[in-house]
């Protein structure tokens, strides 16, 4: 079964790609057509004919996996980021209006009661926690604006769905649930100690996985607590460690491969009815007002409608959390649910694919209903006298500051990244840098591009820098563009769209150790003295 499992994923992944859609889509489509074909696989071997009889794995790694996800979107969240009113007042108030949408249809089509109607709108009322952190981490927009905004709502979501979960099931959380998330959190000091202690190799990625399978999976749900939720509390508390990143990066391979299985399970589910599929089209249909209202509800809170319609496109979708719930609440559920959520991320993927293009065609239409005034971080940005712009304040970008600093006057040289916090402290420590999101294409029409002699792009996201080219072309800027690039058909691209230079950083980073060298071969007094 595993070679089953892993050759449809391959095929229908390809397929999805080939077709402009994320894998993530191929994935599911191979869980329905490895259900589909089982009885053909096994025809020598009728015991292995049903498909829920190869998922108990496959279940299991696609749990760890979620757990992986929540833990790695942990490590890139601060707490102050979600505790504002715009994350709470959204996820609480769409939560409520999704369910006075979805019941009245659910109750007069497809519920057996007016209660199970409130129940089944409730679990349709949360958005996808694994497709939109996927689709963020993708995008590199987890720190942007709009992706701490949209991740925020999903955590409110995901605690207004436990507290469902032990409401309808009965099964309230342990008398031990409070002192032990209290020691969960009071021993911040000792996981720290622990990460130190472990080096750099592999018992630094033990170490992780113990926190969030440990403690936060198997610990939380031995309180009855979600494990979920333990994941997304680990992963906060690990998030000012200074080997976080290297935790992150280290986990990137592993989660990508048990979210395959994730994806798969949901087909694994069972093939759908006829009135499975009704059931589903018919939420689908539904979609769109959901996102409505995720689109309204920031701009109450003075959001720009840039960040509130990224954000509304990351979150209508319907969420895995409901198949969970599903388990727990209503078992006979679970497929109609598993479809309703294939589909709507059938729906929503494409269009978080084309979400930065689609809303700078939109943007004349949509900025109508802002409010007046603006978020402190979305106010407007000049770039003064600079001559010099980085945009992306990483690694690379901070070097190139350092030595364009030494070159020109002072505030010449101006610094842009999407990252807030990254940004404050970066003016704490004397750089002039200002929060930006290359990816919104009109940002650039609002500054005067002209007086720039040299743009450097120096961001992670191949599609940021793509954006960022072909903008700062298109506003006229006639200076010199060099980029960063992971990847030579990336530079190749990149090139092709209006940059003067894209260097492979890798490769250069090799070149230049080799260039140091010789220069010292070149000094006389070179030698094992020295």
């Amino acid at each position: 079964m595993e070679a089953v499992w892993i050759v449809m994923a391959i095929f229908f992944g390809l397929g999805a790609r080939v077709l402009g859609l994320p894998s993530l889509v191929g994935y599911l489509s191979a869980g329905f057509a490895i259900a589909a074909s089982l009885p053909y696989l096994s025809l020598y071997q009728p015991e292995l004919a049903d498909a829920k009889s190869h998922s108990g794995v496959l279940d299991h790694l696609a749990h760890v996996g979620v757990l992986l996800l929540l833990f790695s979107v942990g490590l890139k969240i601060k707490l102050k980021q979600i505790i504002k009113p715009e994350v709470i007042g959204t996820g609480a108030m769409h939560a409520l209006l999704s369910v006075l949408i979805f019941t009245p249809v659910l109750f007069a089509m497809f519920a057996d009661s007016f209660q199970q109607a409130v129940e089944i709108a409730a679990m349709l009322s949360f958005s996808s926690t694994v497709l939109a952190a996927n689709v963020l981490e993708s995008k590199q927009e987890t720190k942007a604006f709009h992706g701490r905004i949209a991740i925020g709502i999903l955590i409110v979501q995901d605690l207004l769905a436990m507290l469902l979960m032990s409401v309808a099931s009965g099964e309230l959380p342990s008398v031990w649930a409070i002192p032990f998330v209290a020691l969960v959190l009071l021993g911040k000091p000792l996981y720290y100690k622990l990460l130190d202690m472990c080096g750099h190799d592999e018992l630094l990625l033990l170490a992780a996985l113990g926190l969030f399978l440990v403690l936060g999976g198997q610990g939380f749900h031995a309180v009855n607590l979600s494990g979920e939720l333990g994941a997304l509390i680990m992963g906060i508390l690990c998030a000012k460690h200074p080997k976080a990143q290297d935790i992150s990066q280290s986990l990137w391979s592993l989660k990508e491969l048990l979210l395959v299985c994730f994806f798969l399970s949901i087909g694994l589910k069972g093939l759908p009815s006829l009135s499975d599929l009704y059931f589903a089209g018919t939420m689908v249909m539904l979609l769109p007002l959901q996102g409505l209202v995720f689109f309204a509800l920031p701009l109450a809170f003075k959001l720009k409608a840039r960040s509130a319609f990224l954000a509304s496109v990351t979150l209508t979708n319907f969420s895995e959390f409901s198949l969970i719930a599903a388990a727990v609440i209503m078992p006979e559920w679970t497929v109609p649910l598993a479809i309703a959520v294939s589909l709507s991320f059938l729906v929503s993927a494409p269009i978080n694919r084309w979400a930065h293009p689609l809303f700078d065609k939109l943007e004349g239409w949509l900025s109508r209903y802002e409010r007046e005034g603006y978020h402190p971080d979305e106010t407007p940005i000049s770039l003064g006298k600079a001559k010099v712009l980085i945009m992306g304040m990483g690694r690379i970008g901070r070097s190139a500051y350092k030595e364009a600093d030494n070159d020109y006057a002072e505030n010449e040289v101006i610094g842009m990244d999407s990252d807030s916090d990254k940004i404050k402290t970066l003016q704490e420590r004397g750089y002039n840098a200002v929060y930006a999101d290359a990816e919104h294409g009109n940002f650039w029409k609002s500054l005067n591009v002209k007086e720039l002699d040299v743009v450097i792009l120096a961001m992670d996201c191949p599609d940021a820098a793509l954006i960022s080219a072909r903008s700062l072309r298109s506003s006229g800027f006639p200076g010199y563009i060099v980029a960063h690039s992971k990847y030579q058909d990336h530079a190749d691209r990149l090139e092709h769209n209006g940059v003067n230079l894209s260097l492979v950083t890798m490769e250069e980073v090799g070149q230049s150790l080799y260039a140091n060298v010789k220069r010292r071969e070149e000094q006389p007094s070179f030698g094992i003295s020295q």
